[in-house]
């Protein structure tokens, strides 16, 4: 039976991922010549930024097969400005290869992502590339490895590194050399296995050994080290097969409801969609009805509709095969699909990095305003976290993780949409938390035929920690229709948008305490008051501003310690812990997002280059003193004349008035 095995691609920046991915498709004869970053002709960069920059910014599917099983290999960003692209590949895969530079060694986004890899139990081989380049020291790499995960496996030693002639040396199964090295490690997690070697028993050789490591690897335990070269192909071979002989493979079976999650998004020059989705469950075919729901409920409701085009990655020439679990299928007929919609209620969400910068964007030329705008939103759909927000002035909000994810979103508006557009600086994104409990009950009587009065209460409360908005209701059953009902809540969420201080406000509860209407009431009528009670009951209520934070983690020499933590403090940073490393200090603790980049460019100078830089969002924290306020773009409905004046101004430009 055939199965499949869905690989990711991971590294940091140049290590030579992108490289590492064209050598086993041309090793598995899946291309018929090896692509090329400086000749922007690889299988997986096909995007012209991609292609220019030499770095990989969208998740790319590339399969190849060995004996029975179809490998799909994905491609994903390397930068840190796309860790958000990364996570929502993670969630779709059975294993993972963390490529490393044989000349850089671990660096600071490698340590991220194996931090992130090892959170997720996910299978990992680990690949020392680029052992043909001069400098290279794959010993000195595997050291700092073991210092990053004290579970790293040797499978190989490389001859003449730094040279074009490096070789890779794999160690026999059988060797006493793997065989003590590997009991040593496995013993850890296997009591069996701890017990003989304490009896003196010889460790286990051959078949026995490799089934062991299988187990561990297959449970995120334990992290087999591979090493090689991209550009020669030297050691290529052995990782092909230690893909298939160490990871786990997902058996392909058709019993269960269909579960899946869209992780990544094409779009044709007529702008229709094609979903890569992944299906842990059940079949799907060609004209098959799907509902899928948002991975994130801000993102709005459910949407369905049929499959009207379904290839199966991998199966080419298959005409009308289905797409089975473990699978990952390219569909069609979708129009509102997004990455990270669900299929299958029981799915779980994807997990989303959420991005803490925020840039004003506005086209260049007049008149482009709508241009603009339908651009942002069919990047949207390849990125959920650009949420766009109107600002005063015509220009467009635009939620980013980094500067470099800023240029690429301004470069392809400009290649891919025709639409020149100038960002402005990047700030921080705050959040607001309720601090108490507010309610207000507003009653309207229009006192005419064309509307009866109309009655809303709420009430806001804390939440805990993390769990966003929360919508609740004690009115009675039937107090108002259901499209009443449904317009107050999407109203609420929409509101809410901006607080008090003009940032959104999350972690809180907001209960529907009072309702009530005397037809006719236009369903228009509630969303219009429901901004006005919202905003009384949070200003009752009070909010607090808080910062985003990053947990960081920053590597320094031993002599150095007292003045990387005096910069750190400088920084806004907490330090919660030092601890002492082979090499120095490893300092650790939270630091707030808009102090992140002026340690980092810090860092080399304090550490003499040796520094090591890691952070990862942590979520937030309050804001101690001077609280930052965001421009309303709302008409401020605590004002009922600057509100109505607002809406007017509204209604006019939306009749072209």
């Amino acid at each position: 039976m055939t199965t499949t095995l869905n690989v990711g691609i991971l590294a940091h920046v140049d290590a030579g991922k992108t490289s590492l991915t064209e050598r086993l498709l041309y090793d598995a004869g899946a291309v018929d010549r090896l692509g090329s970053v400086d000749s922007g002709d690889t299988r997986t960069d096909t995007g012209r930024i991609e292609r220019e920059r030499g770095i990989t910014v969208r998740t790319a599917v590339a399969p190849f097969r060995v004996g029975d099983t179809r490998v799909n290999l994905i491609d994903t960003p390397g930068h840190a400005d796309f860790v958000a692209e990364v996570e929502r590949a993670l969630s779709v895969l059975d294993g993972a290869v963390l490529v490393l530079s044989a000349v850089e060694g671990v660096q600071a986004h490698t340590r991220l992502l194996m931090r992130v890899l090892r959170e997720m139990r996910l299978p990992v081989l680990l690949f020392v590339n680029k052992v043909d380049r001069g400098g290279a020291d794959p010993e000195r790499v595997l050291a700092q490895i073991r210092r990053l995960t004290g579970r790293a496996l040797a499978l190989d030693s490389v001859r003449d590194p730094g040279t074009p002639g490096a070789r890779t040396v794999p160690l026999a199964w059988d060797s006493p050399e793997l065989a003590a090295r590997a009991s040593e490690l496995l013993a850890e997690e296997d009591d069996a296995l701890l017990a003989a070697l304490v009896d003196d028993r010889p460790p286990p050789l051959g078949t026995a050994l490799r089934e062991r490591v299988r187990d561990q690897v297959g449970r995120g335990l334990l992290y087999p080290v591979l090493s090689g070269s991209a550009i020669t192909g030297e050691g290529v071979d052995l990782l092909s097969r230690a893909l298939t002989g160490l990871l786990p493979a997902a058996r392909e079976s058709g019993s269960g409801e269909p579960r899946g999650t869209v992780f990544a998004i094409e779009r044709s020059a007529s702008g229709e969609k094609t979903g890569y989705l992944r299906l842990h469950s059940g079949v799907l075919r060609v004209r098959d009805r799907v509902l899928f729901a948002r991975s994130d409920p801000e993102d709005g409701d459910p949407h369905q509709g049929r499959i009207t085009h379904l290839e199966v990655v991998g199966a080419e020439g298959e005409r009308g095969r289905a797409l089975t679990a473990g699978g990952i299928g390219r569909i069609r007929g979708l129009p509102e699909m997004r990455v990270g919609d669900r299929l299958g209620a029981s799915t779980a969400p994807v997990n989303l990095v959420r991005p803490a910068l925020e840039s004003i964007v506005r086209p260049v030329g007049e008149g482009c305003e709508h241009r603009l705008h339908a651009a942002l939103r069919a990047l949207g759909d390849q990125d959920p976290l650009i949420r766009l927000r109107t600002v005063p002035g015509g220009g467009l909000s635009v939620l980013l993780h980094g500067e470099v994810q800023k240029e690429v979103v301004a470069d392809t508006l400009a290649t891919e949409f025709g639409v020149e557009a100038v960002f402005e600086p990047s700030s921080v994104v705050h959040t607001e938390h309720p601090t108490g409990t507010g309610t207000a009950v507003e009653e309207i009587d229009f006192e005419r035929e064309l509307a009866g009065p109309i009655a809303v209460g709420l009430r806001v409360d804390p939440g805990e920690r993390g769990s966003g908005v929360v919508f609740r209701r004690e009115t009675e059953l039937g107090a108002l229709l259901a499209a009443q009902d449904r317009a107050v809540e999407e109203t609420v969420r929409d509101t809410l948008g901006q607080g008090l201080y003009g940032w959104p406000v999350t972690d809180c509860v907001v209960t529907l305490v009072h309702s009530g209407y005397v037809p006719p009431v236009p369903v228009a009528l509630f969303r219009l008051l429901t901004p006005v009670v919202l905003m009384r009951a949070l200003d009752a209520a009070g909010t607090r501003v808080h910062e985003p934070v990053h947990a960081f983690e920053a590597d320094v020499p031993g002599d150095v310690l007292g003045a990387a933590v005096s910069h750190l403090h400088g920084c806004g940073a907490r330090v919660s812990g030092t601890e002492r490393t082979a090499g120095g200090w490893r300092i650790s603790g939270d630091i707030p997002v808009r102090g992140i980049d002026a340690f980092r460019s810090r860092l080399p100078g304090i550490s003499r280059g040796e520094g090591v830089w890691w952070t990862r969002s942590a979520g937030d924290r309050p804001v101690r003193r001077n609280a930052p306020r965001r421009a309303r773009t709302d008409g401020n409905p605590l004002n009922l004349n600057e509100y109505l004046v607002h809406l007017g101004n509204a209604g006019r430009a939306g009749t072209g008035g």
